[in-house]
């Protein structure tokens, strides 16, 4: 009960510092509209990862694509305000506060679903699904929920930070329970627009909207809304997502819902988002990797015909010195340079199994490493 009591009286003080954030919110007129952009994940948090591709890396491409045609199609009537358009990691508190000191008039998180590598429909489970803050009505909302909050335990001092909430805990979710959204009957009605889209015009299997306690969510004041672009565990699902064609069906869902949306907080006709083909989504997304880094790469030290097993820990769009902050606390730490961005390995292992047990002791620190495979020099898996 003293628990119970505790998480109560947070309720009432996080309520009240969301309604003083309605509060300072200056009211907008029908000039301009600020649509903040939320890539999850990024930097030493990978998210969700598959076989050829990470959740943190498909997040932001699409939110890039997302934003491009948006402002291609609105031209000088809309601000879109980025919580990261590079790689690097940013808390939730941090992605909360960008929106909200943006004074942001729709919040929209991309992320990419996952689950358990126990899950015996891991390989089969699939469909796109679109979350707006609200009571858990499944386990499966809530474990979503839960994987997505998890970044914050990424943080150093994270109790402090997000006031003694804990993403494992189903009792924490009790401020999601007896909190009220100011904005859901708007973030609903996006939702829904958004999921039959993705459905209708990225062929995405429909798993419906739904509602579930993203701390993210909650702590931005305003409507607000998270994508789940469908599941990278399904090898099929992962090829789709990775692909510029699949990004840019996705992207070109996502933006004409917004289209939409941002229309009629306007009071103007809907303009028409324009479908790139899949060659000029890749030259745009070569032309932005080129500014990120320079396609420099680093000759491997292994040319052995042998597969060598390393565990990646992190990447960066610029190169880190040997001393870096970043890499403290790893050994034998080396790097390859894919599509500009830097990506850090740790140890060298003969075999799989040897790499999967220092995997174990290496994501104490780095949540999100896994082992990666190189031969002849070149990563092969």
């Amino acid at each position: 009960m003293k628990s119970v009591a505790k998480y109560i009286f947070l309720v009432v003080l996080l309520c009240f510092c969301g309604m003083a954030v309605h509060a300072v919110m200056p009211s907008r007129g029908n000039d301009s509209f600020v649509l903040v952009i939320d890539p999850g994940h990024g930097g030493k948090d990978y998210g969700a990862t598959g076989k050829i591709a990470n959740e943190k890396t498909i997040n932001l491409d699409v939110a890039r694509l997302v934003g491009s045609k948006l402002e291609k199609a609105f031209d000088n009537r809309l601000d879109i305000v980025y919580t990261r358009s590079t790689d690097k990691y940013l808390s939730l508190k941090e992605r909360a506060n960008v929106a909200n000191k943006a004074h942001g008039n729709l919040f929209v998180s991309i992320h990419v679903n996952s689950v358990d590598k126990r899950n015996r429909n891991r390989s089969s489970i699939k469909g796109a699904s679109v979350y707006t803050l609200g009571l858990h009505k499944s386990v499966d909302n809530l474990d979503v929920a839960k994987r997505e909050n998890a970044v914050m335990t990424l943080d150093d001092n994270f109790e402090e930070t997000y006031e003694g909430f804990d993403p494992e805990s189903a009792e924490s979710y009790i401020i999601f329970e007896l909190s009220q959204n100011l904005h859901m009957a708007q973030s609903v009605k996006l939702a829904d627009d958004i999921q039959s889209r993705l459905v209708s015009m990225a062929g995405r299997s429909d798993r419906g909207v739904r509602q579930a306690g993203f701390w993210v969510l909650w702590a931005t004041g305003m409507p607000s809304v998270l994508i789940e672009l469908d599941f990278i565990c399904n090898p099929e699902q992962e090829r789709f997502m990775a692909s510029a064609a699949g990004k840019e069906k996705m992207a070109t869902a996502i933006a004409t819902s917004l289209s939409r949306y941002i229309a009629t907080s306007l009071g103007i006709t809907a303009p028409a988002i324009a479908s790139e083909t899949p060659k000029s989504v890749q030259a745009v997304e070569a032309k932005v990797t080129e500014k990120v880094a320079p396609a420099i790469e680093k000759p491997q030290a292994d040319n052995s015909s042998q597969p060598v097993y390393r565990i990646q820990v992190l990447t960066s769009s610029k190169k880190l010195s040997e001393t870096s902050s970043e890499l403290k606390g790893l050994k034998d730490v080396d790097y390859y340079v894919d599509r500009g961005v830097y990506k850090y390995t740790s140890g060298s292992y003969a075999t799989k199994a040897e790499a999967q047990s220092a995997l174990r002791m290496i994501r104490q620190k780095f949540k999100s490493a896994f082992v990666v495979t190189f031969q002849d020099g070149k990563r092969v898996e």
